[in-house]
């Protein structure tokens, strides 16, 4: 198992190295109105929709990365989409650098009208943010065609991605535990957090896309290369 961890352990920085999922946490969790209860409903949402993909999407790259992958090496099914992850990741940061709106990120009018959310609201934003945002579908899949190429079986395959789900929500669920273990002492962190995070959004972003992008874009040139050689 800890060599599959190692394996995810790409997948899980990037997907957790989100700005957006953290700052629409945090800015649940300062609401005024029930904001543990919105917040808790929020990564119940996200951890729910992140579950059925697996379930919907396992077995299908299952089956497909055992028709196609070779004895040795990542196979066609995950070079692919490490190719296709480090070239979205490259063109987030050149957007990021020039300025222009990324497509996976609301409208800043969307952001500010978070706090007045309801519980009910906050779940569909969890359950909606995975599916919506591009880079963290492709995160996802290639940790699932990660998983299947190691064909640990279906048991031990389930408690892979499991992990890989907890890991990638890991900066969600550090800012919950500590609302819910010092629900007063940490509202002064959390508002710092979430003013760092929003200031510095786009630094982070191309940043963590930069270096990213580069290494998804190698790693599945040389798998594809490796192919066909």
């Amino acid at each position: 198992m800890g060599s599959i961890l190692v394996s995810l352990l790409p997948y899980i920085l990037g997907s957790a190295l989100v700005p957006l999922q953290i700052i629409i946490l945090l800015l649940l969790l300062q609401s005024p109105n029930r904001g543990l209860l919105k917040g808790i409903a929020y990564v119940g949402g996200m951890t729910l929709t992140r579950l059925l993909q697996g379930a919907a999407f396992g077995l299908w790259l299952g089956e497909s990365v055992a028709l196609s992958a070779e004895e040795e090496g990542k196979g066609p099914v995950v070079s692919t989409l490490l190719l296709v992850l480090g070239l979205l990741l490259l063109v987030t940061a050149y957007k990021k650098w020039r300025k222009q709106p990324d497509p996976d990120e609301p409208p800043p009018k969307w952001l500010t009208a978070i706090d007045s959310t309801t519980p009910l609201q906050a779940l569909g934003i969890g359950l909606t943010l995975p599916l919506i945002a591009v880079k963290l579908w492709v995160f996802t899949l290639s940790a699932l065609a990660t998983i299947a190429t190691a064909q640990l079986g279906s048991r031990n395959g389930a408690i892979a991605y499991l992990l890989f789900v907890l890991l990638a929500q890991s900066l969600l669920l550090l800012p919950l535990a500590l609302r819910l273990v010092r629900p007063q002492q940490s509202k002064a962190s959390l508002d710092r957090a979430s003013g760092w995070l929003t200031a510095h959004n786009r630094p982070i972003v191309i940043g963590v896309s930069l270096v990213f992008g580069l290494l998804f874009l190698q790693s599945g040139l040389s798998g594809l290369r490796s192919l066909s050689g």
